[in-house]
C-alpha cells in the first residue's frame, strides 16, 4: 500500500511539474505577443464586378416629322402686304388650303379682267380684218378708242388717288410722331428742371445740416451736449450727401432715358419719311406705266382703225398674234394673280405666325408650319456610343418641362458625324463634342405631349 501510494504521489508530482510548465509557456506567449511589432490584419481581397451599361444617354432636341416650313409670299408678286390672315397659331390646316391673302389681290384681278377684255377685243378685232371693212366696223373702232381712252382716264385717276391717300398718310404719321418727339422733350424737360429743383434743395438742407453739424462740434468739444445729440447732426450730414447722391443719379438716369427715347424716336421719324418716300416713287412709277401702255393702246387702236378699209394676209396674221399675246397675258394674270393667295404646300400645324394682317411680310415669312401630328426626338450621340444604338431601340426622353417621360423608338441613325449643337449646362462637359444624330420616332401618345414643345432640349435614354 506505501509502495502504491508512493507511486500514486510520484505520478502526481510530475503531472503537477508538467502543468505548471505548460502555464509558465502560455504565460510566456500572452507577454511575448503584445511585445511584438502590430501587423495589420490581412483584408480579404475585394473582387470588384463592373455592372453592364443598359443604356446610353444623350442631349438632344424635339423637332416634327420633317422641317419646319416658313411659308413665304411669292418673291414674284410687286406687294408683300398682307390683306387677310385664315389661319391662328394652333389651326390644322390641309395641303392647298389658302393660308393668307395679299392686298394686291384686286390690283391683280382688275388686270385679269382687262386681259380677258383685251382677248375678246383681239379677237373682234381679228373678224374684223377677216370679213374685211364694213361701215359699222368704223364706229366699232372708234368706240374700242373711246373706251381706252376712258379706261386710261379711269386708271388715272384711281392711281392719282392711291398717290394721294399714301401722301395723306404720310402727312398724319409724320404730324404724330413729330408730336411724340416734342412730347419726349417737352416730359424731359420737365422732370429734367424737377430733379434739379430737388438736387437743390437737398444741397441746401446739406449745407445747413453741415453748419448744424460745425457748431454742435464746437459745443461737443467743450462738453455741453452729448455724443448722441453729436453723432445724430454727423449722421445728418451724411444722410443729406447720400440724398444729392441719388438725386444725381436720377437725373443721370431721366437725360439719358429721355436721349435714348428721342434718339428711337427720330429714327422712326426717318423710317416713316423713308418707307413714305419709297411707295410714292413707286406709285409715282406706276402712274407713268398706266399712263404709257393707255397712250400706246390708244396710238394702236387708231392705227388699226385707218388701216380698217384694207385687208391683207399679214393684217390677218397680225390680228391674229394680237389675239395670242392677249391670250398669253390672261395666263400670265391667271398665274399671277394665283400667287396673290397664300397656300399651304403640305398638310400640318401652324407653329407661328411672323406676320399678320395690314403688315409686310417679314424675312421670316408668313407663317411656320410643322407636321406635329408626328414628332421625334432628335439625339446627339457622341461617336465612341454610336455602335451601341440600334434601330427599333426604345428611347425614354425626358425634360423637367415636359409634363411626363416620352416613349419613341430608334428609327433612323443618320451616317454623318458632326459636332454638337445641343450643349450641357455642366461647364466641365465636353463642348467641342463629336457626335452622331439618332431620330427617335415618337408614339402616338408622345407625339401629341411633344406638339407643343419643339426644339426643346431633352435628355434621351435608349435602353440598350
Amino acid at each position: 500500500m506505501q509502495d502504491a501510494a508512493r507511486i500514486t504521489e510520484t505520478a502526481l508530482r510530475k503531472w503537477i511539474t508538467f502543468a505548471s510548465v505548460a502555464l509558465l509557456g502560455i504565460g510566456g506567449v500572452a507577454i511575448y505577443l503584445p511585445l511584438r511589432s502590430p501587423s495589420t490584419p490581412t483584408t480579404p481581397a475585394v473582387t470588384t464586378i463592373t455592372p453592364k451599361i443598359q443604356t446610353v444617354t444623350a442631349l438632344g432636341r424635339l423637332e416634327p416629322d420633317g422641317e419646319v416650313i416658313q411659308l413665304k409670299a411669292s418673291t414674284s408678286t410687286q406687294e408683300s402686304r398682307i390683306a387677310e390672315l385664315r389661319v391662328q397659331e394652333g389651326d390644322e390646316v390641309k395641303a392647298g388650303e389658302i393660308v393668307a391673302i395679299l392686298d394686291s389681290r384686286d390690283r391683280l384681278q382688275a388686270q385679269l379682267e382687262q386681259a380677258q377684255g383685251d382677248v375678246e377685243v383681239a379677237k373682234a378685232r381679228l373678224e374684223q380684218v377677216k370679213a374685211g371693212a364694213k361701215s359699222g366696223d368704223l364706229a366699232a373702232q372708234k368706240a374700242q378708242i373711246s373706251r381706252l381712252q376712258a379706261q386710261l382716264q379711269g386708271d388715272e385717276a384711281a392711281q392719282k388717288a392711291t398717290l394721294q391717300r399714301i401722301q395723306a398718310e404720310w402727312e398724319g404719321e409724320r404730324s404724330a410722331q413729330e408730336a411724340t418727339i416734342s412730347r419726349i422733350q417737352a416730359q424731359w424737360e420737365g422732370e429734367r428742371t424737377a430733379q434739379a429743383a430737388t438736387i437743390s434743395r437737398l444741397r441746401a438742407e446739406l449745407n445747413n445740416a453741415e453748419a448744424e453739424y460745425q457748431r454742435y462740434q464746437q459745443l461737443y468739444a467743450e462738453g455741453a451736449i452729448s455724443q448722441s445729440s453729436f453723432d445724430s447732426k454727423q449722421l445728418n450730414v451724411e444722410t443729406s450727401r447720400q440724398k444729392i447722391a441719388e438725386a444725381v443719379a436720377n437725373l443721370d438716369r431721366i437725360n439719358r432715358t429721355a436721349k435714348e427715347q428721342i434718339i428711337e424716336a427720330v429714327a422712326n421719324l426717318d423710317r416713316i419719311n423713308r418707307t413714305a418716300k419709297e411707295q410714292i416713287i413707286e406709285a409715282e412709277v406706276t402712274l407713268s406705266r398706266i399712263q404709257s401702255t393707255g397712250s400706246q393702246q390708244i396710238s394702236q387702236a387708231r392705227s388699226q382703225l385707218e388701216s380698217l378699209a384694207e385687208v391683207r394676209p399679214v393684217d390677218v396674221q397680225v390680228a391674229q398674234t394680237e389675239v395670242n399675246q392677249a391670250i398669253a397675258a390672261v395666263k400670265q394674270a391667271e398665274a399671277n394673280l394665283a400667287q396673290v393667295y397664300v397656300r399651304s404646300p403640305q398638310d400640318g400645324v401652324v407653329m407661328d405666325i411672323h406676320t399678320r394682317a395690314g403688315e409686310v411680310v417679314s424675312n421670316e415669312g408668313i407663317i411656320e408650319l410643322g407636321r406635329t401630328q408626328q414628332m421625334y426626338a432628335i439625339a446627339e450621340v457622341y461617336q465612341s456610343d454610336i455602335q451601341k444604338i440600334k434601330l427599333g431601340q426604345t428611347a425614354k426622353i425626358t425634360s423637367e418641362a415636359l409634363p411626363e417621360i416620352l416613349i419613341g423608338k430608334v428609327e433612323r441613325i443618320d451616317s454623318k458625324v458632326q459636332q454638337q449643337s445641343v450643349i450641357n449646362t455642366d461647364p466641365s462637359e465636353n463642348i467641342d463634342a463629336r457626335v452622331v444624330e439618332v431620330h427617335v420616332r415618337l408614339d402616338d401618345t408622345s407625339s401629341q405631349t411633344a406638339a407643343k414643345f419643339t426644339n426643346l432640349q431633352v435628355q434621351v435614354e435608349v435602353e440598350l
